[in-house]
């Protein structure tokens, strides 16, 4: 029941993660904002994320998980029922803010669950909840795409009451209590914060999170600046990106049982690096949407097996190391969507040229993954 818990908070997870860049052509279209307003609405996003997932891991280590999925999933249900009503892009910033702190709160929740009941093979666990994030991503743009014909309000009213049963079914499981010993201490923290090798793990999560977060977000305004129909360029972020994330961490998964955790990481970002470039270069919807598929084969371990890593080095105060390097994570991605927009600019034209930071950070994490393996010895 615990790992049911997990799976349906992540399931919603991944469909919020998809949601901004699935309508952000319709909002775009509808309020008239530019690829620079685009850029400050996913950095809103983001900084609910990190304030949210940074202040997470003290309460889940004193409260217990119940109390922080059912806070996360409460906040982004509020958010998706009020965005439909959004009176223009302020308000719309807000409320992305919002979802963006509900979203940390339930991704690191989730996890931060998974890692203590699965200890003997949290990776290979973390990566089959994981899937179900890849799941979510791939429902939200699919059925927007082709069951409700882009109408975004109907899809905000969905995965708006798919949350409500999600928090009620928080709320009916009985979770174990919470592994902090009375309240929050500065000084039992230190020696977590205080290892280089967390910070080694933040800055690669870093890296990571801005170039998927930075697909999801903007890669369907980028194939329809190169042509490609709205319908068309959602589907290929489904059935192409999120698809490939689906199955990649099916297959990683008994991989992981006999692998180095630290190598699979080697493997995934150099896989990303090569497929994400590939990516961009191309302009049929063919070969896009397979080099799309490959980018999210090749992402599918990254975010759950890092995860892992740190579960298995901090083994005391795992929520509070997990939240903080989820919360590096976040920062990614607010760095990296600012950059985006920034370089965009106010021509979709030059989103080609902008997201060309997505590769050269996987480039980044090549060579932060071989600084991560000597720390690790």
């Amino acid at each position: 029941m615990l790992i049911f818990a997990a799976i349906v908070a992540i399931f919603v997870y991944g469909m919020t993660a998809a949601l901004l860049g699935t309508i952000l052509p319709d909002l775009s279209d509808r309020f008239h904002l530019t690829p620079s307003q685009n850029g400050t609405i996913a950095f809103a996003q983001a900084l609910g994320l990190i304030i949210a997932s940074l202040a997470v891991g003290p309460l889940l280590d004193n409260e217990g998980k119940k109390l922080g999925l059912i806070l996360g999933l409460a906040f982004i249900a509020v958010a998706l029922f009020a965005l439909p009503r959004s009176s223009g892009f302020r308000s719309i910033v807000f409320l992305l803010f919002l979802l963006g702190v509900g979203g940390g709160i339930v991704v690191t929740g989730a996890n931060a669950l998974v890692s203590d009941v699965s200890e003997a093979h949290r990776a290979t666990a973390l990566n089959m909840v994981n899937l179900f994030f890849g799941l979510g991503g791939l429902v939200t743009p699919f059925i927007a795409a082709n069951l409700f014909a882009r109408n975004w309000i109907r899809l905000c009213y969905t995965v708006a009451t798919l949350t409500v049963l999600t928090l009620a079914v928080q709320a009916a499981t009985k979770m174990p209590a919470p592994s902090g010993a009375g309240g929050f201490v500065l000084a039992d923290a230190a020696p977590v914060l205080g290892r280089p090798l967390l910070f080694l793990l933040g800055l690669f999560l870093f890296l990571y999170v801005g170039c998927e977060v930075g697909i999801w977000n903007w890669l369907p305004r980028h194939l329809i600046a190169q042509g490609i129909p709205e319908s068309r360029a959602l589907n290929i972020l489904s059935l192409g990106f999120a698809l490939g994330l689906l199955i990649g961490r099916v297959g990683v998964s008994p991989i992981l049982i006999h692998a180095p955790a630290i190598k699979v990481l080697l493997v995934a970002a150099i896989g990303m690096a090569v497929t994400t470039f590939l990516m961009l270069r191309s302009n049929n919807p063919l070969t896009a949407a397979a080099f799309v598929f490959l980018a999210g084969l090749s992402m599918a371990p990254v975010f759950p097996t890092t995860l892992a890593i740190v579960g298995d080095t901090f083994p005391r105060m795992t929520g509070t190391a997990i939240g903080f390097v989820i919360t590096c994570g976040w920062v990614g991605l607010a760095v990296s969507s600012r950059i985006i927009g920034f370089i965009a600019g106010g021509d979709p034209q030059r989103l080609k040229k902008a997201l060309l930071v997505i590769p050269a950070s996987a480039v980044l994490m090549v060579i932060l993954d071989l600084a991560i393996q000597t720390a690790l010895h």
